[in-house]
Parts: structure tokens; sequence; C-alpha cells
């Protein structure tokens, strides 16, 4: 049985709660790593834009088809609008992300080569793509670590678990660097997603079962 009584170590600093939090997790989820399937900088790119208000199981579902269907940034930049948001419409929001993908295939032809950029500057000027999109594609295509990918399993976790009290992504990515050695990002970014997806629910966190639960703030409040 898990002790539920709270330790100590919840009155850690944020600095040394962040290199417990990354402790504990390493040792609980070994194995996390990004759950999007891809084989190149482009697929990573469009399946991350797909996974917007979607569940990696629903993107990966979608993604072999599509794949096989269109190979290159022309493939995308040519097709018209409306086939491509039947190819995509199951991820949701698809009227949003057709047009997205397809403006940014334009952009990748005419200003990259087709290829897909390696830096941060640029890929968040592409129409789609924030930091979020941007850190993992620099990391899981490039090994790049430019920061921190925020998303909904990153923020409410971070919250929860004390290191930040913003609400904005950015602000949070900021608050997160600050905390957490730079080499070790994009690993507490796995970390975290695949912990929040298995145990740290939104609507009902498994506190019992979790191994933050003594240096969590947030544990056992949950009704």
């Amino acid at each position: 049985m898990v002790l539920t009584v709270k330790k100590p170590e919840v009155y850690l600093e944020p600095k040394a709660r962040a290199q417990k939090i990354m402790e504990l997790l390493e040792k609980e989820h070994s194995n996390a790593k990004i759950a999007l399937h891809y084989a190149n900088p482009l697929e990573l790119l469009v399946a991350t834009i797909l996974s917007a208000q979607a569940t990696d199981e629903q993107i990966n579902a979608i993604t072999p088809k599509l794949f096989q269907k269109y190979k290159t940034a022309e493939d995308y930049a040519n097709v018209d609008l409306a086939e491509l948001e039947q190819d995509i419409r199951s991820s949701g929001f698809y009227h949003n992300k057709a047009k997205n993908l397809k403006n940014t295939a334009k952009m990748l032809v005419e200003k990259y080569n087709s290829q897909v950029p390696n830096t941060m500057e640029e890929l968040v000027e592409l129409p789609g793509v924030a930091r979020k999109t941007g850190n993992i594609v620099l990391f899981n295509a490039y090994g790049i670590i430019a920061g921190i990918a925020v998303d909904t399993h990153v923020r409410r976790l971070s919250q929860r678990l004390g290191l930040t009290q913003n609400k904005n992504q950015d602000k949070i990515e900021k608050d997160l660097m600050n905390i957490v050695p730079k080499n070790k990002w994009m690993r507490f970014t796995d970390l975290l997603i695949f912990h929040g997806r298995r145990v740290c629910d939104a609507r009902k966190p498994r506190c019992n079962e979790c191994v933050l639960n003594k240096i969590c703030p947030s544990a056992f409040t949950f009704s």
C-alpha cells in the first residue's frame, strides 16, 4: 500500500522538487517517449499539427494512410483543400488543420526547399505551429533542445506539482526552463506527458498509485 502522508519533500524548493520528480518518474517510466508515429521530419510536423485537440492514438490511426498518400510538402501544397479535409476529418477541427497544413506546406516549398526548418524562429512562422510543436519537432527530428514542450499534460502536472503558478503556455515553459537543467528539458517533457496519461488524470488523478504523492502539494486534494 502506498503511504498517503505527505513527507517533508513536499516543501522542497522548485529546482530540488523538479530534480526529485525527474528521478522518481525516470524509475517509474523509463520507457517514456513520444507516442506519435513518424518516419521523417515532415511526417512528425504533420502529425504534431494534427495532434492539437486530439489524442495521439487518434492521430496514429490516421497517419499511416495519410503518409502513404502525401509523401512530400508539394503533395500537401497541391492537394485540393476539401480533399485534405476529408483525409484528416477524424482528427477533429479538420477545417483549420487542413488549412494550416496546406499553407505550411506551401511555405516549406517556397521558402525552405520543401524541407522542415531546424530552428525555432523558422518553425513558429509556419501556420499552425507554436513553440510546443516547434520543441517536439526540433528534438525528435533533429536532436535539438530548444525548450520544453508544454502540452495539456505538462501544463496540468506542472501546476499540480507546484512548479509554476502561470496558466499561459509560454510563461509555464519559461518557469520550467529555469528549474530544469537544459539537457533534461525534453526528457522532462516526455516523463510528464507519460505520467499525465497514465496516472495524473485531469479529472480523477490516481494519487494512491502515484510515485510523486509524497512531494506533490496537490496530492489527495481531489474529490
